[in-house]
C-alpha cells in the first residue's frame, strides 16, 4: 500500500523552494472528521475545523498562530468551529461564495490561485460541486484538501449536486499527480473498502489495502494522507472503467430490477447508489 505518514514534510526535492518545510498533519475531531493543520515557521492554516477545541489545543501545544482558515463546504462538521477560531486569532478564512460560510473574508468560485497568509504558500481552489453546490478542493504544497468530495476508497454522498456534477469532479481530481496526497475529511477507508472489495473482489491492490487498512485502524492510526496512486488503484468511483466493476454494477441494477447503465456516468450514479444502501 502506498500510504503518507500521516504528519508529513513537503521538501524543496520535489517541489519549488518556496513551499519547502511546510508541515501538514491531521487533527482527529468530532466522532470521525480529520481538521488539516498546514504550518512552517510559527504560522498556520487549517481547513475545514468542524470543532474550536481541538484546533486551538494543537495550536498552543505546538506554539503556532492561526493565520488562515480554508473551508470546503457549508456543513457543520466543516465549519462550526470557525467563528471561535476567528475570535482568538483574528485569521482569514476562505470558502466558496455560493454557500453560507461563517466570517468568510474570501469568497472563491474555484479556479483561482490563492496565497496562504503567513506561509507565503500558493494554493489552486478547485470547484467540485456534486457533495455540495458550491464545494471547493485546495490543492497545493502536494496536497489535496478535498473536504467530502473524495474520500480514501471512496468519495461523498451526493446532497445537492448530480451524479453529472460528482463524476466530473472525480475525474478531475484524478487528474492531479500521482503522487498528491489525499487529505480528505473523514476516517472513513476502512468501511469504503469494504464496500470496494464487494464491488471489485478480484482486485489484488485493494486486497492488500483492505488488510494494511484494518491494521492501522487496529492500532488507532489514521488511514490518511493517501496518496492519489493508491485511489486509483483501488478506489472504485475512480474505477469505473474496469470490466470487474462495470459487471458488478450491472449486476446490482439486475437484482434492483433496474435497467442497465448504458455508459460511464451511468455506471458511477448506480454505483454511488449502490453504495448509498450498502
Amino acid at each position: 500500500m502506498q500510504k503518507a505518514s500521516s504528519t508529513y514534510c513537503v521538501d524543496s526535492g520535489s517541489l519549488a523552494e518556496d513551499i519547502a518545510n511546510i508541515r501538514i498533519e491531521p487533527i482527529p475531531a468530532l466522532s470521525d472528521n480529520y481538521i488539516w493543520l498546514i504550518h512552517r515557521a510559527g504560522n498556520a492554516a487549517v481547513v475545514d475545523p468542524g470543532d474550536a477545541a481541538p484546533v486551538l489545543s494543537a495550536l498552543n501545544a505546538a506554539g503556532l498562530s492561526l493565520t488562515a482558515i480554508l473551508i470546503t463546504h457549508h456543513h457543520a462538521d466543516h465549519q462550526a468551529g470557525v467563528t471561535t477560531l476567528v475570535e482568538h486569532w483574528q485569521a482569514e478564512v476562505f470558502g466558496p461564495a455560493a454557500e453560507s460560510i461563517a466570517c468568510l473574508t474570501h469568497p472563491l468560485k474555484g479556479d483561482e490561485e490563492i496565497e496562504i497568509p503567513g506561509l507565503a504558500l500558493p494554493f489552486f481552489a478547485l470547484s467540485v460541486p456534486g457533495h455540495t453546490r458550491g464545494h471547493l478542493a485546495y490543492y497545493g504544497a502536494g496536497s489535496l484538501f478535498c473536504g467530502d468530495t473524495l474520500f480514501a476508497g471512496g468519495c461523498g454522498r451526493i446532497f445537492e449536486g448530480t451524479p453529472r456534477q460528482m463524476s466530473a469532479s472525480l475525474a478531475a481530481l484524478a487528474g492531479l499527480p500521482d503522487g498528491t496526497h489525499l487529505c480528505c475529511a473523514h476516517e472513513y477507508t476502512a468501511a469504503n473498502l469494504r464496500f470496494a472489495l464487494a464491488v471489485e473482489p478480484g482486485n489484488s491492490s485493494l486486497q492488500r489495502r483492505a488488510l494494511e487498512v484494518a491494521a492501522m485502524r487496529e492500532n488507532g492510526e489514521p488511514t490518511l494522507p493517501s496518496l492519489l496512486a493508491e485511489e486509483k488503484a483501488t478506489n472504485p468511483f475512480l474505477r469505473c472503467r474496469e470490466p470487474e466493476l462495470i459487471a458488478s454494477v450491472q449486476n446490482f441494477l439486475a437484482r434492483e430490477s433496474l435497467p442497465p447503465a448504458q455508459n460511464e456516468m451511468e455506471i458511477f450514479a448506480a454505483l454511488r447508489a449502490w453504495k448509498d444502501r450498502f
